[in-house]
């Protein structure tokens, strides 16, 4: 029971959440501009193949 009381009592856990909560932050930054980026290639993609249908 004390190294829990130890526990809450540290600021190298505090730490160590913030920093969690910072890296899922970036994972979800990254992960919505992947997206974004997806979706933009498979529309211009879309075009392309429409384009090269239509010149046929």
């Amino acid at each position: 029971m004390n190294k829990f009381q130890g526990l809450l009592r540290s600021t190298r856990a505090a730490t160590a959440v913030e920093y969690g909560l910072l890296l899922a932050l970036i994972f979800l930054a990254a992960l919505g501009a992947m997206s974004a980026v997806g979706t933009s290639t498979i529309n211009m993609w879309n075009d392309v193949s429409s384009s090269a249908v239509a010149v046929l």
